[in-house]
């Protein structure tokens, strides 16, 4: 989210998603009091890095869809820190 004094306002669809062991925040988001397209954010929550879409959304619906297509397709690892590989 941009660093501006703004209020905002998150879905009920924000919150917390796991999956196979690892969790991230959800955050699904717009400017408090209007009408505005909603945002989509991924916080890691072990290192606190974070995926933010360029695109915006007209429902908070149409987000959490866009974060569960990307979750279907790849998992969580696009969202979490590094990890190194076990070595045999």
């Amino acid at each position: 989210m941009d660093g501006d004094d703004h209020e905002y306002e998150h879905s009920p669809l924000s919150g917390t998603f796991s999956r196979d062991g690892e969790s991230v925040d959800v955050e699904i988001y717009r400017f408090f009091g209007t009408q505005d397209r909603w945002r989509l954010g991924v916080i890691d929550l072990s290192s606190g890095g974070s995926t933010v879409w360029q695109e915006t959304y007209a429902t908070d619906q149409e987000a959490y869809d866009a974060f569960t297509a990307m979750v279907d397709a790849s998992g969580l690892a696009p969202f979490i820190g590094w990890r190194p590989e076990a070595l045999n």
